[in-house]
C-alpha cells in the first residue's frame, strides 16, 4: 500500500476488495469486546495512513501523520467496526428467520456462552441506533424493518 506508483483510488479499491474481506472473514459470528474493536480501528487507521500518506503541515512546513479525524474525513466509507456490526446484524436476521433450522448452527457456532454473548452484542448494536427492543428476535421477522436497522447501524457515525 505504500507504493507511489498506485493511485489513492486504486489503493482504496484494493483495501475494499482484498484486505477487508480477508480481515472480516466470518465476522458475522464474532462477539467483540471494546478492546478488540479498538484493535480493529487501529489496524484500519494504520492501513489508511499507508494509503493517504503523511501530509506537510502548512504552518511548520514539517511532515506529520494524519490524525484519526482527518482519516475519517478522507475515507468516506463506514469504519471497520460499523461494517462488522452491520454484517453481524444482517446475519442475525437470517439466523432468526431460519427458525427450526437454527439448531443445526449450534454445532459449529461454539458453546452456549459464546452464543449468549453474541446475542448481547446484537442488543447493544440495536441500542446504539436508539432501538432498545428486548424482543429483537420478533423484530427480525419483519425483513423491511430489520433491513432499515441494519442500514442505520452501518451509517451511524461514531468515532
Amino acid at each position: 500500500m505504500a507504493s507511489r506508483f498506485l493511485s489513492k483510488n486504486l489503493k482504496i479499491k484494493i483495501n475494499r476488495t482484498i484486505i477487508l474481506p480477508v480481515v472480516l472473514y466470518e465476522c458475522e459470528t464474532w462477539s467483540l469486546t471494546l478492546r478488540e474493536e479498538g484493535k480493529l480501528r487501529v489496524f484500519e487507521n494504520m492501513v489508511l495512513r499507508r494509503i493517504f500518506r503523511p501530509r506537510r503541515d502548512e504552518v511548520t512546513e514539517e511532515w506529520r501523520r494524519l490524525h484519526n479525524e482527518e482519516l475519517n474525513d478522507l475515507y468516506s466509507s463506514p469504519n471497520i467496526v460499523r461494517v462488522i456490526k452491520s454484517i453481524r446484524m444482517r446475519w442475525a436476521g437470517h439466523v432468526v428467520r431460519m427458525g427450526a433450522e437454527m439448531g443445526r448452527l449450534g454445532s459449529w457456532w461454539g458453546n452456549q456462552e459464546e452464543r449468549d454473548h453474541w446475542r448481547d452484542n446484537i442488543r447493544m448494536d440495536l441500542q446504539e441506533v436508539g432501538c432498545g427492543y428486548t424482543d429483537w428476535i420478533g423484530l427480525a421477522q419483519d425483513r423491511e424493518r430489520w433491513r432499515t436497522l441494519v442500514s442505520a447501524v452501518m451509517n451511524l457515525r461514531v468515532p
